[in-house]
């Protein structure tokens, strides 16, 4: 009988059945002592014991202010601490954390904070290019009539609640300290009570992930889901409380609030962020000063850290494990990582945010080889197959075809979206990734491809149909088609084939400054290539992959194509 694609996780440690609150305070106990939270450039150091009267402060504030079990609080904001308070505040009283991209603009925060119904919002003041009381003040400007926690917008008609984390907002806007403040009204027994009301199975976060409908779908997880992947990503990597990591990934995504704040929590191991914002000087920097032992990015992270001019100037002997996910990664790059940055445990992950976010990562003592050529082997407790697209029977080991997952991590579905959900998650409960793989005889998988047309920009997730449905609001295009294209920084760029209507015409400039400040930075098309038609198949589907070979070769991109990647 041929060996089929298909491989399961087993494990001699049980699955946590216990919520993020609870094992917070049992970690808490553990550790009291042990630093659990640095932030440098907000000038924050945390014991465990002292991150607890942080997070209960915050959790009977949330009380105070009538957040009841299930409502949504949405955060948009940098990496900062309290993002983290909040993570575990939310958690300890079951509100569902609404995880909001720092990169969005007005456009895509109404659309988030409707579609899951946000009650709160908490948002930084300011960062780079977004200034947030602004542009929440623009779709709410009730805000200023408003008194607190009494909001009625008719843009936002579920929002009632505005805090910033600056410390002087605008009327209207409850200020950090101002709702901390608030704790004084709710007493232990409350938020002790709420706390014992909870389950390990309840939505506890919404995450969004850009839809090929061109709206994000809000992929929704249960503490189940997102401790149990943390707490074994993390002990894949054998972490301890005597380990500290450096996380320069947003927290927004999975990679940061998941494998990095629940990950470290789940060990009574140190959180360490080096900026608000990925800078490659600031992780070297806290590399060094810090005496991290692990180090958290998507490749072009660390591409950029061993590229920078002052690499050199740097002790990062300290570290010896990590995690490379996000996007592929290329080989020559994973080398340096050991090499140079003295990573000889870094592992590779794989994953999407609808399964919590890992189901196969590399292991300690995995061969040099297969760490640099494979995304490792299924996680303790899932299940994963390698399935023929078009019949959906599993393949041979060896064969190319659509991965899948199955398993504990599995999300509870797209908030709202039941149809998306049946569409992503099969009558077995297997989901499918429309990444194209292969396995071996050791389980180990490779990514080769992808079926979907998704862009993956630096670690970001871009489905074209989201820019193209926005460009069609340009009065000159008549079409638009989107597709990525290689690109040495970041894995990918943007690029756009744009029709204009007949008798206009448009720059790539004109174009580009359509988009800024509307959309999100790195969904903003790099490339613009102005078309009288698309190639098509005979039937009129759109042949994107033909399209992508024809840019290449126009932008001379043939070298950056043949990048090896694991």
């Amino acid at each position: 009988m041929t060996a089929i694609s298909y491989s399961c996780g087993l494990c001699d440690k049980p699955l946590l059945g216990i919520t993020i609150g609870d094992k917070f305070d049992e970690i808490v106990n553990r550790f009291p002592d042990n630093e659990a939270l640095v932030v440098p450039h907000q000038n924050k150091r945390f014991t465990y014991s002292q991150l607890k009267v942080q997070v209960d402060e915050c959790a009977k504030a949330l009380l105070a202010l009538g957040i009841k079990k299930r409502d949504r609080v949405g955060i948009w904001s940098s990496n900062r601490y309290e993002w983290t308070v909040l993570q575990f505040a939310t958690a300890k009283v079951g509100a569902i954390l609404v995880n909001i991209n720092p990169s969005y603009r007005i456009h895509e925060l109404e659309y988030a904070l409707n579609q899951a119904g946000c009650r709160m919002l908490v948002i930084a003041d300011k960062f780079k290019s977004s200034n947030y009381e602004k542009m929440i003040m623009e779709l709410a400007p009730e805000l200023a009539f408003s008194d607190i926690g009494k909001l009625h917008a008719s843009i936002l008609p579920v929002l009632t609640t505005v805090v910033s984390l600056s410390g002087n907002p605008p009327k209207g806007i409850l200020s950090w300290s101002a709702f901390m403040g608030k704790s004084e009204l709710c007493s232990t027994n409350m938020l002790e009570k709420r706390q014992k009301e909870l389950d390990f199975d309840d939505p506890i976060n919404i995450q969004y992930t850009s839809g090929t409908t061109g709206f994000p779908k809000g992929a929704t997880l249960s503490h189940h889901n997102i401790l149990n992947n943390a707490y074994f990503v993390a002990s894949t990597m054998e972490l301890t409380e005597k380990d500290r990591v450096v996380i320069p990934v947003p927290l927004y995504h999975c990679f940061g609030m998941v494998l990095g704040n629940l990950g470290c929590m789940t060990h009574g191991a140190t959180t360490i962020y080096p900026s608000e914002g990925f800078e490659p000087l600031a992780v070297l920097k806290a590399v060094e000063r810090e005496k991290a032992t692990a180090l958290y990015g998507v490749p072009t992270m660390f591409i950029a850290e061993l590229e920078h001019p002052e690499f050199d100037d740097f002790d990062l002997s300290s570290l010896r494990t990590g995690i490379m996910a996000g996007s592929p990664c290329p080989v020559e790059v994973m080398k340096k990582v050991h090499s140079l940055m003295h990573m000889s445990d870094v592992q590779i992950a794989y994953g999407m945010t609808e399964i919590s976010p890992v189901c196969t990562q590399t292991k300690m003592g995995t061969p040099l080889e297969k760490q640099i050529s494979t995304v490792g082997q299924v996680h303790p407790h899932l299940e994963v197959k390698i399935i023929d697209h078009e019949t959906g029977q599993v393949v041979p080991l060896g064969t190319t075809g659509e991965l899948c997952a199955r398993g504990y991590s599995l999300m509870l579905g797209y908030w709202d979206n039941e149809k998306q959900t049946k569409i992503a998650i099969d009558s077995a409960r297997w989901i499918h990734t429309e990444d194209l793989a292969t396995m071996d005889e050791e389980g180990y998988i490779n990514i080769v491809g992808r079926i979907k047309d998704m862009i993956i920009r630096g670690g970001e997730n871009i489905y074209p149909k989201e820019i193209e449905e926005f460009l069609f609001d340009h009065p000159k295009v008549s079409d638009v088609k989107i597709i990525g294209v290689p690109d040495a920084k970041y894995g990918e760029a943007v690029m756009a084939w744009v029709k204009l209507i007949e008798g206009e015409k448009a720059s790539a400039q004109e174009l580009t400054d359509f988009c800024k400040g509307k959309i999100a930075h790195f969904k903003v098309p790099k490339y613009f290539k102005f078309t009288d038609h698309f190639p098509m198949t005979i039937t009129g589907k759109i042949r994107k992959v033909e399209m992508r070979q024809m840019s290449i070769k126009e932008l001379n991109l043939d070298s950056v194509s043949d990048i090896e990647i694991a």
